[in-house]
């Protein structure tokens, strides 16, 4: 009686035991599974677009050559997300598979692995390298002028405002402390843009261009962009360039030709012949001893 006894408690503690083990196995997997979906559930319920989560809303590109900007915006970002993830995961891995399981027990001591340090050494050069490669290729594709416009734009950035003078149409547009600058672009017309300022550094931003340059005196910059869709865009100063920065915005309108040329005529009719004078921009703000070009 007293064996039959012996037995069913051995067989309990086994069993108990067993159950025990059991539990710490699902410990881990439960909170990764908790963790995974409170992450899945954060991103649903904070209801953004794919766009918006994975690539940081990049808005979509309105020229030829915004697309080589936005693939590389995009696959730098994939590229990320993927390493991002992987280390992510591994960390969560170490951290439960490795835990402490006992108060006393003291982890295995090592004091170098080389294959490893020559991996987390070695991946990253490789991953840095081939991010510049990309991006070098991508700024030289984009900043090649070929010469082969179909307008050219002069586009004169001051303190505090734009104006655009178009060169092969003989003339210009300008913006007013009431009203901003406006800058009409003819759809699927290469356009070549020249940027000249006659007091300091300003920065011309188109933001669904997915481009910008710096506007500096006494330095005539040059790009060259083919807008192909139709719209108003927004466009402002990159570079704080002083007490009336934020003033420094501008709109751009991408027109089909017929009306382009209506708005060239219309500027003449305006007055607006020739080309801006530099001369109306202010030095209001401007430090005695700063160099005016």
């Amino acid at each position: 009686m007293r064996q039959s006894s012996h037995a069913r408690f051995v067989g309990f503690a086994g069993v108990a035991g067993s159950a025990r083990r059991q539990g710490r196995g699902r410990g881990p997997r439960r909170a990764l599974a908790v963790g995974a979906g409170a992450v899945v559930a954060a991103l649903v319920l904070t209801g953004c677009s794919v766009n918006e989560i994975v690539f940081l809303d990049l808005p979509e590109p309105v020229t030829k050559e915004g697309l080589i900007i936005q693939n590389l915006w995009e696959g730098s970002w994939i590229a990320a997300w993927l390493v991002g993830i992987l280390t992510w995961g591994l960390m969560l891995w170490a951290s439960f598979a490795y835990r402490r399981k006992h108060k006393d027990d003291t982890p295995e001591q090592t004091a170098y692995n080389v294959p490893i340090e020559i991996l987390y050494t070695v991946l990253p050069l490789i991953m840095i390298l081939g991010l510049f490669f990309f991006t070098a290729r991508d700024q030289s594709e984009i900043l090649t002028v070929s010469n082969d416009q179909d307008e050219t734009v002069e586009v004169v950035g001051f303190r505090w405002n734009w104006a655009f003078n178009y060169l092969d149409q003989d003339a210009y547009a300008v913006g007013t402390p009431d009203v901003p600058a406006e800058l009409v672009l003819p759809v699927g017309e290469k356009i070549r843009f020249e940027l000249v300022s006659p007091d300091v550094i300003h920065s011309f931003w188109v933001i669904d261009f997915l481009f910008k340059m710096d506007v500096i005196p006494g330095k005539r910059n040059v790009f060259e962009l083919t807008p192909d869709k139709t719209g108003v865009y927004a466009g402002k100063c990159a570079e704080l360039c002083g007490t009336e920065h934020a003033r420094m915005l501008f709109t751009v309108r991408v027109v089909e030709q017929a009306e382009y040329d209506q708005y060239i005529a219309d500027l003449k009719e305006r007055g607006q012949g020739g080309l801006f004078d530099t001369g109306m921009s202010t030095d209001e703000g401007q430090m005695p001893d700063e160099r005016t070009i």
